[in-house]
């Protein structure tokens, strides 16, 4: 933006020591219109006018940038405000499990395994199982 303005402060300028150094007067005929001047004058008024169009027609695009830009500022202010609501939720909801966690109690019954009695390895090996065969 800033180079835009220098260079066109410097074209302004050119265009300025231009129609200075040129002051003979000349007749301009537009149609039926016809206008007599310095050609100083012609110049900075076509200068002028050349400017005054192309502000005109870049202006549509500058506006329509500029409410694309409101639009999304909008929008970005519309997913902050919702991401803030969320997170406020998914906060309440760790609040909730945390109590839910601390206040459970274990409803499963234990039941009660038979515990088996240990067997050696010497006893797998030979066979014998401990048990005494039954006598008849």
């Amino acid at each position: 933006m800033q180079l835009g303005l220098i260079i066109g402060i410097v074209f302004a300028i050119g265009a300025v020591i231009f129609a200075m150094q040129n002051i003979a007067p000349v007749t301009v005929t537009l149609g039926f219109w016809s206008f007599e001047g310095s050609l100083a004058l012609v110049l900075l008024v076509a200068l002028g006018l050349g400017a005054l169009i192309a502000g005109l027609i870049s202006s549509p695009a500058m506006i329509r940038r500029q409410w694309n830009v409101a639009q999304l500022g909008r929008q970005v202010a519309d997913l902050e405000h919702k991401l803030a609501e969320e997170m406020r939720h998914n906060e309440t909801l760790r609040n909730q499990m945390a109590q839910a966690r601390t206040s459970t109690v274990n409803i499963e019954p234990t039941v009660a395994v038979e515990e088996k009695p240990y067997v050696g390895l010497r006893t797998l090996i030979a066979g014998d199982s401990g048990e005494k065969p039954p006598t008849s």
